[in-house]
Order: structure tokens, then C-alpha cells, then sequence
């Protein structure tokens, strides 16, 4: 037995709920009812350990705990339903759960069911982040509101219309197969990326970084890499948030001001990370095999050419160029663009790049995006055209939600008038 229990069990639940829920909701075959019964373990918890001290294994506790409350759960149904038989034979039985295809791939973890329940494509964007952020993060509401920069009661509404929602439509409780897993596996890993982008580079609020979100998706990342082993955007996704991660001292100022990729300290980058995102890239690669790669894959390519450069004007901008350009083959999108058009301008000059950025001007997914002002506001500096870059820059910092983003563009602003 350990002391201070109530410290320990906010640590262990952290931790294990995501297990527990997954355990639980595989035999009740509902993540609202897991997640119930998990917190009913919680509260046990709470009872016992200050009385009896922490358990030696107290994740294995509540995993026992929350299964015995859910054979309870099910034991009451099943009464409940031989009283309905007795009742009025005639009354249709509840048909049994359909039995699990034996594919060969099977991957039998309730962690994994877990996620891909979470990350269903009939949740919104939104309900799947704040679902996976409850279940798999073990973030409280209060905790997924600060990190989504939403209400409280909104995140609340989102968890409990999501879990509602897949009981209402029935969504099992499993891992795809097939076709329909790699259908789904594209929400996964978006959600997961989503999350990590909010944490990386938040959209608005007063901090440049929420690095408790980017370790949470990359957790949540590397969990999924364990568990799908031969998937190569899974790899491809984790090396990428492992090459971004590896960044995030250097990424900030002492007061908390956002420090440009050109003006990092390369020597604060964690080369821990940057060493599994190359090992993660590697495993990506050889499960590619011979197939062409796909965006996840590609952007860790791209992240880590970064990672690998000794100094800004050492980066390989020809094979990022490169890259993007083949990302937007993949992927066709008007950020990808813009990323290539930086890519560009790194590596033929910024009047060719300042002709692809134009190009994208009419882009109506552009219309309210501050980092193309941003972009061209920078090129038109580097060409000596400072009057049109100030205006670019105060243009940039009008669009952006961000207050740090929003100083750093009008400090940018003001070196363009000088």
C-alpha cells in the first residue's frame, strides 16, 4: 500500500480510465454506460483507498471493480428480460450480439474498439474531439472547454449528444475490417491531428502553445501505432507529431512569444523525439513497401527534413518542395499550396514563390486564413516592397484569433515600416 491515495488516484485514473472504459464498453456495449460505470469505480475508489490505502496494482482495481458493477448491470437486464418472456411469450428475444469476423487481422484490444468508436465519422468534428479528449485523454469538461476555447456547457452538450448519438444509431462497439477500416482509420488519425494542431499552434486565446494537448494526441498516437503495427499512416502520423513535438521549447520566447522557425535555438530541440520520429518514419516507410505514401507519411518526410538540418539554410527546400508538391497530388488543398509556396521561395527565391502565393488569392478556403497574408507579407519584404508587406502583415494580424500570433505579425508590421 502507497500513501497520499488521493493523489494517486487522480494520477491512476488519468491513466487507466481510457483501459477501464474500453474493458467495460466491450462487455456493455455502450461507451456512455462504460464511462458510467467506470466513474462508479471512481467513486469506490474514493470510499476505500483513503480507509485501506492504494491497491499495489490500482489500475488492475478498477478495471475489477467497474467489471463486476458491469456484470452486475448485465445480470439485472437479463432478469429484467426473463420477466418480459414470462410476461408474454409471444415478445420477440433481443437478438444476440453479432459474433467478430476471425480475420486474420484481427487486433483484439478493447483500447483500440475504444478509439475507433470515439472517432466514428457520424460524430462531428467537434464531438469526436471532445469524446476522445473524455474517454481516451481522461481530460475532464472543465479541461476539454480550456483546451477547445469553448463553454463548459458546450463540451458538456457535445460529450452527451455524441455518446447519445451512437446508441442511438447502434455503432457497435469494434474494430473495422476491411475496407470500412481503412475508411474509418482516416477519422481516427484526423482527430488525433486535430487535436495535436490546437495544442501546437492554437487558433485563438492568449498562449502561442497548449502543450498538454500536443502530449495527448501523441500519446493517443503512439498507442494507435502499437496497436495497428502494419499501418503506415499510423507511423506516418506519429513520426509527425514526434518531429513537431521535438520543437516545442524552442518554439517560445521567455515571455511566451512565438520564436519563428529561422530563429529557433536548434540546440533546445529534444533529439529523443526527433530519433523516434526518424525510427517512426522508418516503420512507415517499410510498411509502405512498395506503395505510393500517403499524406501522413509525407508530412513527417517533410517535418523531418526540418528535424534533421543542423541549421535553417542547411533544410533540403528542394526535396521539401518536392514533397508538398507530391502531398498536393495526394491531398489537393490550398494550405498545402501555400506551404509549398514558402517551400518554394526557400528554395528558388520569393519572386517565383510570390507568383503562386497570387495564384491563390481567389481561393474562397483562403478568404479569412491569416497565414496567407502572412506569407505574402514575408515575400514582399524579402523583395524589398516594404509599404505593400506592412500591409499584408496588419492585414494577417486583423484575421488571426490568436493574441500572440496577432503581436508577432504587428511586430512584423513594424519592421517592414523600418
Amino acid at each position: 500500500m502507497e500513501p497520499q491515495p488521493t493523489a494517486a488516484l487522480e494520477t491512476v485514473f488519468r491513466l487507466e480510465s481510457p483501459r477501464v472504459i474500453a474493458g467495460v464498453a466491450r462487455l456493455v456495449r455502450d461507451v456512455g454506460i462504460a464511462e458510467e460505470l467506470t466513474q462508479d469505480a471512481l467513486v469506490a475508489a474514493l470510499e476505500q483507498w483513503p480507509r485501506d490505502g492504494v491497491p499495489d496494482n490500482p489500475g488492475a482495481w478498477l478495471m475489477a471493480t467497474a467489471r463486476r458493477r458491469a456484470v452486475d448491470l448485465i445480470r439485472r437486464r437479463e432478469t429484467y428480460a426473463r420477466k418480459l418472456a414470462e410476461i408474454g411469450r409471444d415478445l420477440p428475444a433481443a437478438a444476440p450480439p453479432p459474433e467478430e469476423p476471425a480475420d486474420p487481422e484481427d487486433i483484439d484490444d478493447d483500447l483500440l474498439r475504444l478509439v475507433f468508436t470515439a472517432c466514428h465519422p457520424v460524430l462531428s468534428a467537434e464531438a469526436r474531439i471532445a469524446l476522445t479528449l473524455r474517454l481516451l485523454g481522461g481530460l475532464t469538461t472543465p479541461e476539454i472547454a480550456r483546451a477547445c476555447l469553448v463553454p463548459e456547457p458546450t463540451v458538456a452538450q457535445r460529450i452527451v449528444r455524441a455518446k447519445r448519438t451512437l446508441a442511438r444509431k447502434n455503432i457497435d462497439f469494434e474494430v473495422p475490417y476491411g475496407p470500412d477500416r481503412a475508411a474509418r482509420l482516416g477519422s481516427v488519425l484526423e482527430v488525433i491531428y486535430l487535436i495535436f494542431n490546437e495544442g501546437y499552434a492554437a487558433t485563438a486565446g492568449d498562449d502561442w502553445l497548449r502543450p498538454a494537448l500536443c502530449e495527448d494526441a501523441l500519446r493517443l498516437a503512439r498507442v494507435l501505432a502499437a496497436l495497428m503495427p502494419k499501418e503506415p499512416e499510423v507511423h506516418g502520423l506519429t513520426a509527425l507529431l514526434e518531429f513537431q513535438s521535438s520543437r516545442t521549447a524552442a518554439r517560445i520566447g521567455p515571455d511566451g512569444e512565438p520564436v519563428l522557425l529561422e530563429d529557433q535555438n536548434r540546440h533546445r530541440w529534444n533529439r529523443l523525439l526527433i530519433a523516434r520520429g526518424i525510427t517512426a518514419l522508418d516503420h512507415a516507410h517499410a510498411a509502405t513497401g512498395s506503395g505510393a505514401p500517403g499524406p501522413y507519411v509525407l508530412q513527417a518526410a517533410i517535418a523531418a527534413c526540418h528535424a534533421t538540418a543542423h541549421t535553417y539554410q542547411e533544410t533540403d527546400w528542394p526535396r521539401i518542395a518536392t514533397l508538398y508538391g507530391l502531398l498536393a497530388a495526394r491531398t489537393p488543398s490550398p494550405v498545402v499550396e501555400l506551404n509549398r509556396a514558402v517551400a518554394v521561395s526557400m528554395a528558388e527565391g520569393p519572386a517565383p514563390a510570390l507568383a503562386l502565393v497570387d495564384a491563390l488569392a481567389a481561393e474562397p478556403a483562403l478568404r479569412d486564413y491569416h497565414l496567407l497574408p502572412s506569407v505574402r507579407g514575408d515575400l514582399l519584404a524579402r523583395l524589398g516592397r516594404t509599404g505593400e508587406a506592412r500591409a499584408e502583415f496588419e492585414r494577417a494580424a486583423s484575421l488571426t484569433r490568436n493574441a500572440r500570433e496577432r503581436a508577432l505579425l504587428l511586430d512584423r508590421a513594424r519592421e517592414a515600416t523600418g
